[in-house]
């Protein structure tokens, strides 16, 4: 049940990316208007992680679930809204909702399966996240866009009942906080800044390499076509490809190996989508940025999880509280940039420039001590 709700939510969580030229073209948005969205969804999503922390605190998961799935349905319903205003609106009501999914989802499936179990539930939301595309591309081309989010708002209604029956693994928070307060201190303040830190680029970076592909894509064709709207299926295609070949990797690599060489892959990917003159070379780019993409968050879940031990569990809102900051800041600050300067491709380099800030994190953050496996 927890991978099939998170195959739902990859389309929620990347949708505003094909569907954003249609709202361009529809209110004549200026990319800093545009880029708006991403700012709604993703600091929607913040709240979202606020009000699942304090109910999963106090109730466990199932209110959570139940009220996030409840919330990202509305919100899909009314997304191809009328006016602005409304399309806005919907867009911060399914954020708020996959941002109370997304945390007692990743926490139940540790505690019921361990790393195993949250890696499937990657996968599955990458399996979301490809199909979205397409799945937009084809109500467009036959015109029930309408129809075809009121047809997943209601497989996010069936999730909500469900999981008001599901049962969730018993809570084992206060035995393990006890056997897990000796494993050390927490990390001191400027590390736990720079963790955060960490996780608010890789998140904003991710976000507005895929945000931005099916715009970007269709400025380079000149015109909407199939395949600048099926843009961002390649960048969530090489993610997911990437994620499923990540256990192979790490064997060979290790993880701080694996991640320097992902965010190598993250630079060319993006450099080969900003100097792309075709749709078809940009496209290449995108799936070499989404294999990029691919591990590093996992790992540097992996990384936090082993640095603060039991306290993780106090910081994870946190970690969730930055990731969602940074995909409301950056792919909004693309747009900003692209507006002021009149060129996209200059835009672009602010998730170019995420991929140095993280090298850079990563050096203090070795130079402090912290163990890489």
């Amino acid at each position: 049940m927890l991978a099939a709700g998170f195959i739902l939510t990859g389309i929620p969580t990347v949708i505003v990316g094909p569907i954003l030229p249609v709202f361009i073209s529809r209110w004549s948005l200026s990319d800093t208007q545009a880029g708006l969205f991403f700012t709604v969804q993703f600091t929607a999503a913040l709240c979202g992680v606020w009000i699942t922390t304090a109910l999963t605190s106090r109730h466990g998961y199932r209110p959570s679930l139940v009220i996030g799935y409840l919330l990202t349905g509305a919100g899909l319903a009314a997304l191809n809204a009328p006016t602005h205003l409304i399309a806005l609106v919907a867009t911060a009501t399914f954020g708020v909702g996959y941002g109370m999914v997304v945390p007692p989802t990743n926490l139940a499936a540790a505690e019921a399966g361990g790393a195993s179990m949250v890696s499937l539930l990657n996968f599955a939301w990458g399996i979301g996240a490809v199909a979205c595309s397409p799945l937009i591309l084809l109500a467009l081309r036959h015109h029930f866009l309408t129809s075809f989010l009121w047809m997943v708002a209601s497989g996010a209604l069936v999730l909500a009942v469900c999981f008001l029956f599901v049962a969730f693994p018993v809570d084992a928070h206060t035995g393990s906080a006890e056997s897990g307060d000796a494993r050390g201190a927490v990390p001191a303040l400027a590390i736990t800044v720079a963790v955060s830190t960490l996780f608010f680029t890789y998140v904003g970076t991710e976000t507005s390499i895929g945000g931005w592909a099916a715009e970007n894509t269709k400025r380079l064709a000149g015109h909407a076509t199939n395949l600048t709207t099926m843009a961002p299926l390649f960048f969530y295609a090489g993610l997911m490809l990437g994620r499923g070949a990540a256990p192979l990797a790490l064997k060979r690599l290790g993880e701080i190996r694996l991640v320097l060489s992902a965010l190598a892959l993250d630079v060319l990917g993006v450099v080969v989508i900003i100097g792309a003159n075709s749709p078809q070379v940009a496209i290449v780019g995108l799936a070499i940025a989404g294999l990029g993409c691919a591990s590093i968050y996992p790992i540097y879940i992996s990384w936090f999880s082993m640095w603060y031990g039991a306290a993780a569990r106090r910081l994870g809102g946190v970690v969730f509280s930055t990731a969602s900051l940074g995909a409301s800041a950056l792919p909004w600050l693309v747009g900003f940039i692209s507006t002021r300067i009149g060129s996209l491709r200059v835009g672009l380099l602010v998730p170019l420039a995420g991929c140095f800030v993280m090298l850079g994190l990563l050096a203090f953050l070795r130079r402090r001590g912290l163990e890489f496996r």
